[in-house]
Order: C-alpha cells, then structure tokens, then sequence
C-alpha cells in the first residue's frame, strides 16, 4: 500500500513541493491529481473550469510526430492561430494566409508568439522540423517541459522538471517560475530549485501528511524536531505501558465500570507504545581498495565525432582524493570523456595512462537494465554474496540491501515492483558493492529521493578515492567538489578551481564578454553598405504592408466607438486600452517598413 486517507488542499497561487521517500508513491500521488490514474478510494476535486497541464517522467510521444506537431498540437485558440499562420506565410497573398491574420488579430496571439519562440529559444529547440525518433532522451525531455510551459495553464504539476536539463536552463526554468502567477505542486531533488521557486513543503511520511510554510532547511529542522517529539511520546507510552501490563495480570475477568475505562486506555497507550518511528537512513559504509601513487594520466587526448570536437589536446593527471565537477551544456561531451577515462571509448590522438591499482565504479545516467523478472535479491547475490566493509568486516547480500533502505519483505520482490528511484538506489550499491578507488557518477542525483542524496553526500565526503562527478544539481556539485571541469564546445574545457558558485562567476564572466563581442560585431556590419533586401526581408516587407492595411482600418473602427455618445464606462476603458495598443504596433511595424523600405 503506497498511502491511505490522504487529504489535503491547494489553494490558488501556491507552490508546493512534496517530498517523500522512493517508493512511497509520489509519481502515482502526482499522476492521481492529474488525471492519469485512479485512486482506489476518495476522489479528486478541482474549481470549475482549470486548466491543468502535468509534466510527466516519461514522455509517450508518437515517434513519427514532429516537434512543431507537438508545440502546435494544443487545442488553444491562440495556438491554432499561430500554427496557421506559419504554414501560410510562405504564400503571403493566399486567402488562408489573410484568414490566419485575421485569427491572430482575433486571439491577440502576436504576444503569445513571442512567448512560444522565447520558450522555445531558452530550451534551445531550434529545428522544429525534427521527428522525435531522431532526437536524445534529453530532448524528448524539453519538448515534453515547453508544451506545458506554453499552455500556460493555471495549475501545473510537475514530475522532477530539472532531469535531463542543464545548468543555464535550470535556472531559467527556476526564474521563470517564481515569478509567474501560477498554481504549482511539485516533485524535485534539486535543493536549489525548491527554495527558489516553492514557498510551502508537503511531507509524505508512513502513511500521514505534513506541511511546512518555509525552506528545505526549516523543513529538515521541523522535521527533525517532530521526530524527537514522537519519539519522546512512544518512550513515556513505553513506561506507561509496563506500569498497566502488570496491573491487567492482577485484574479478575470480571470488572467494574473504572475498571473497563482503565482497560480502554491501556489498549489505547499500547498501541502508541508500539509505533515505530521510519528513522532509517542509508548507510554506506563500504571500504574502497587501495589506490597507489599513479591514478590516471590524460596525455594530449583529443576526439571527436565527424565535424563535432569533444577534446582538443586535453592534458591532466588525477591526484589522491581529488573531487572534480564536471559542467556543460548537453551535447558537449561529458559523457564521451568519461568513457575514454574509462576505456569504453578511445581517443582519436594522445594516451589515456591508468594506474594499476585503479578500480573504477561507473554510475552512468541512463541507469542499468535490470532483467525486471529478478528478484530484488537476486540482483545483489549475482555480484557478491558476501561484501567486504570497513576495518575487514564482512557482510551478507541480505544485510547490505537493509542497510540500502530495502527491508526484508522487499528482498523477493520483483524488480519490475520498484519505483524509479528504488531501482536508482539498487543500481549504485551494485556500483558500490566491487569496493571502486576512482568513482565516477553520472547524474547520480537524478530520480533519488533527497534523504537518500543527503546520505550519499555524507558518504561521499568521507570517500577515500577519486571522485568524478556530471551534474546538473547545483546543491550536490557545491557541497562535492573542489575544481569544475567545463566544457565549453568545440573541443574547448576549461578547468576552474572551485565549486558551482565559481563555475557561475566564470559563466557570467564569459557572457557578458560574449555580449560585448556580438555588438561589436553588429555595429561592423550596420557600416558595411546594404544594397538589397534578402529574400526573406522582401516577403517581410509584403507582409508588412498588408498588416499595416490592416491595423489602420483596426485603427479606424476602434476611433468610431470611441465616438459614440452612450457608450459605457467599462467598454470606454477597454476600447480605450487597445486603440492605445493598436497604435503602438502601427509605430513599430512603421519603423521597420521605413527601414526595409530605402532598399525596396
């Protein structure tokens, strides 16, 4: 049973993140609020008239669509209006070109538009023409994130937006949010992003919800708070209990009424005495073997794939206990450099040189294909049967998955039982489990709950090897590492001394540069003599004319009721707003059409 009796209420304009443990039925609690699945018992009850959009973990997209088929596909009004109008603008003076800009005028969709194409700009899906069969999970995941954005809907539930995203758009998603007037509840690992964006935490905890008005910080210490209080009251119902159990022995059968009033309340304090608190925690105290004084050595390694560089000429030799971030937009390269250290992949030129005591532990990020017909058990004993642990003790398969927060009924389960972060938190004690020296993680916060990345950080602290990590979780890469590999494209990485927060100064330094540079370049070409319009500024111009046509009869008519003598106040207003708004665009579009128009 995932939960029982679950009640609570959102109320307009709240954002809300809710926590719980992998495998407590988050997903199916967030797939329940949006419609996708039913509950056993209970219901679900909206205001009248909501829009809701739900971004799920996996996205069932058809394979042949496109993604401007899945951009466009809404049935919004505005949204229709749009995809018309693109599809005709190659034919400026058709009749269904004319109708869709009568429809955007008749939607106010022109703002929406700028809406969809900054959405789109910031997710960097440029090439909307793409099937979705050709594109990377990665991608698939910001199509899914941009058709929600888009439809703008009034409440938005959200299934750990921040997987598959990289840093820069992470924090776009994360400004964007905070500042938009929509009702929001979500599931997220990202610290970060939860303090940024959610002003309330919802707590699932064996069976029961807790709310808390504040930050990851006071919730932990709420929390934890709470558990000290429960488990003082379990203490004193404990002692309380021994006191009753001996006077139960001594009662006859037959009692009296404060007898039986007596006997309620001892079945009342036992059942308090027997409460067991859910305190367990991950525990990874597993040993890594020794690592000797040569790690790895990258000699001028160099690779890429076709015209995309990886590397260019990349030299660095690892050292003992060294912690290394590694940063960079998705398709960069990332991954390919950690197969090369690890010798999946080889370079195209220079060495890669290993250390013969290196044993590596490689944590990928699409996770492990488990045979979802084993047992949970099964998957462990297929490793190791017994486990070597610190200070040379030994343990069994059966021990270590509890200390891994699988308890023993679960050990039979099978594995196509377990949640998505379970099977996460299986896969790195698999990981674990062959003692590595030099571990490496690729995006291993993903899909874990936060009480198990918080262990995982402890342990991770204490680790004795080298440390490798990808991740796009800010907190995690702040607390982890010392210096932050970034790869800037084009074969380029930089290497940073310092966590997160240095890799971001750097970001902006480099941004801002770039900024300088483009205006720079701009201003070059303004003085370079124009002679003709392109192809694209012609049917630009064409078009501009006729819209132009348009907005002055617009112009026109707007000017008439604003003539009439009994017109009413409210309606003046309104009238009032978009006249002022219709001219403001016939100012714009002027200025352009004057500018295009010294090379007609």
């Amino acid at each position: 049973q995932l939960f029982k009796d679950v009640t609570f209420g959102i109320e307009k304009g709240q954002k809300i993140a809710f926590i719980a443990k992998n495998g407590s039925g988050k997903t199916t609690l967030l797939k329940i609020l949006a419609g996708k699945e039913t509950p056993d018992s209970g219901n679900v009850t909206f205001r009248k008239d909501i829009k809701i959009s739900f971004l799920s973990q996996e996205h069932l997209f058809n394979v042949e669509s496109t993604v401007k088929d899945i951009i466009y596909g809404s049935s919004d009004p505005s949204i229709q209006a749009i995809k018309a109008y693109y599809d005709t603008i190659s034919n400026p003076e058709s009749p269904a070109h004319h109708n869709a800009f009568e429809q955007m005028n008749e939607h106010n969709a022109w703002e929406k538009d700028v809406f969809i194409q900054e959405v789109l700009s910031k997710l960097r899906l440029s090439d909307i023409t793409q099937p979705i069969k050709f594109l990377s999970g990665g991608q698939v995941k910001r199509i899914a994130l941009a058709e929600v954005i888009i439809q703008q809907p009034d409440f938005l539930i959200l299934d750990e937006p921040t997987n598959h995203l990289d840093i820069g758009m992470i924090e776009w998603l994360e400004d964007y949010l905070s500042k938009q007037n929509v009702t929001l509840f979500m599931v997220t690992h990202d610290r970060y992003f939860l303090d940024n964006v959610c002003n309330e935490i919802i707590e699932l905890d064996q069976n029961t919800l807790f709310r808390y008005k504040g930050k990851y910080e006071y919730f932990l210490e709420k929390r934890s708070h709470r558990y000290e209080v429960d488990q003082a009251t379990i203490d004193k119902a404990k002692n309380t209990l021994r006191k009753e159990l001996e006077w139960m022995r001594r009662q006859p059968k037959a009692r009296g009424t404060k007898a039986k009033s007596r006997v309620d309340a001892f079945y009342d304090v036992k059942d308090t005495a027997s409460q067991r608190l859910d305190e367990r925690e991950l525990d990874l105290e597993i040993r890594s073997q020794r690592l000797g004084t040569k790690i790895i050595e990258l000699h001028r390694i160099a690779k890429q794939f076709g015209d995309i560089k990886i590397l260019n000429d990349f030299s660095y030799t690892f050292k003992h206990k060294e912690k290394v971030g590694i940063v960079g937009e998705n398709g960069t390269g990332k991954s390919t450099f950690l197969n090369i250290i690890t010798g999946v992949e080889q370079p195209d030129k220079g060495k890669v040189v290993q250390g013969e005591t290196v044993v590596f532990g490689h944590y990928k990020q699409e996770g492990m294909k488990f045979d979802e017909e084993k047992k949970v058990i099964d998957v462990i004993k297929d490793v190791a049967e017994v486990i070597p642990m610190a200070k040379g003790k030994t343990i069994t398969a059966a021990q270590l998955l509890e200390r891994f927060l699988f308890p023993r009924d679960m050990h039979y389960q099978f594995i196509r039982k377990l949640s998505g972060g379970e099977k996460r938190r299986l896969y790195l004690l698999t990981i674990l489990m062959n003692n590595p020296n030099f571990l490496i993680l690729d995006e291993p916060t993903n899909d874990l709950d936060i009480f198990t990345i918080n262990a995982l950080e402890e342990y991770l602290e204490m680790y004795d090897g080298c440390l490798l990590v990808v991740s796009h979780d800010r907190y995690f890469m702040n607390k982890m590492v010392h210096h932050t590999f970034v790869f800037e494209g084009e074969g380029e990485v930089t290497d940073i001394i310092g966590n997160y927060e240095e890799y971001r100064i750097h970001r902006k330094e480099k941004s801002t540069q770039q900024r300088q540079e483009k205006r720079e370049e701009k201003q070059a070409q303004q003085q370079k003599e124009k002679t003709k319009l392109s192809f694209k500024e012609k049917q630009e111009f064409e078009s501009l004319e006729k819209e132009l046509e348009q907005l002055e009869i617009k112009k026109q008519e707007l000017t008439a009721k604003l003539s009439v003598a009994d017109i009413h106040h409210d309606e003046l207003l309104k009238v009032g707003a978009e006249l002022e708004q219709v001219i403001a665009t016939i100012e714009t579009k002027s200025n352009r059409w004057l500018e295009l128009a010294e090379f007609a």
